[in-house]
């Protein structure tokens, strides 16, 4: 009796589980299929975590269709599924249904400047954290990105006799001749799929989107609390790595 109990108990467990993954897979992917597959095969290439758990969720969508379709009473199921099995699924089911925030893979020291300040600050910043990418605000509302490859390509036009007098040079200086560096900003209730997808629509948009910057609700003119590029989203990999 208590080995009937235990089945029914763990096969009903990796159905709930089985079908909120397929509910999160709806939300995150988000095309007019609502096909387990398809949306299985969508999502990996998208998303980072989908693409982690792939190979065990292709498996357990062919022990699911065992289970349901095979199922010939009420509490009676064709194969039993291992606990095993049953608490790796309820564990992928919390991943995406309670998916990480992105600040959890954000650059948290966001270093950036004003329009008036010295270039010499920005390069200072440049040997002291090496980034490669700074905000620009200008009366507390951001303008977009200053690059050291910006840095170097106004440096370079403006060498006289191997000299560059950056004294009384300004960030607006050379902000103002940068061509425009495509960013998104975002609350920081933002997760990593959202921010995935984010990248995603912008290059269907064939734009390459440098950076999303994270403040409390997603205001040009609120403090930066962190940064995602595209750099940031290979932590993912590591964030749920066994």
């Amino acid at each position: 009796m208590n080995k009937t109990i235990q089945s029914y108990h763990l096969s009903e467990r990796f159905e709930v589980a089985f079908n909120q993954i397929h509910d999160s897979l709806k939300s995150i992917v988000n095309i007019h299929d609502d096909r387990f597959k398809k949306l299985l095969d969508v999502g990996a290439r998208k998303h980072h975590v989908i693409r982690k758990y792939y190979s065990s969720l292709e498996q357990y969508a062919k022990l699911r269709n065992a289970l349901v379709h095979d199922k010939k009473e009420l509490g009676f199921y064709i194969a039993e599924p291992h606990l095993d099995v049953v608490k790796d699924i309820e564990m992928i089911s919390e991943i995406f249904s309670q998916p990480n925030y992105a600040l959890s893979i954000a650059t948290r020291e966001v270093v950036y400047f004003q329009r008036e300040d010295a270039i010499v600050t920005v390069l200072e910043a440049i040997k002291k954290f090496g980034y490669a990418q700074y905000p620009v605000y200008h009366d507390k509302e951001c303008m977009g990105l200053l690059t050291t490859e910006d840095i170097v390509k106004w440096m370079a036009e403006n060498v006289v006799h191997t000299i560059v007098d950056l004294t009384d040079i300004k960030i607006g200086d050379i902000f103002s001749r940068v061509i425009d560096h495509p960013i998104e900003i975002a609350p920081k209730s933002i997760d990593i799929f959202t921010i995935e997808n984010m990248y995603e629509e912008k290059h269907k948009q064939q734009k390459d989107l440098e950076a999303v910057i994270i403040t409390e609700n997603g205001k040009r003119d609120e403090k930066p609390l962190g940064m995602v590029t595209a750099w940031d989203l290979i932590e993912i990999d590591y964030m749920y790595n066994d």
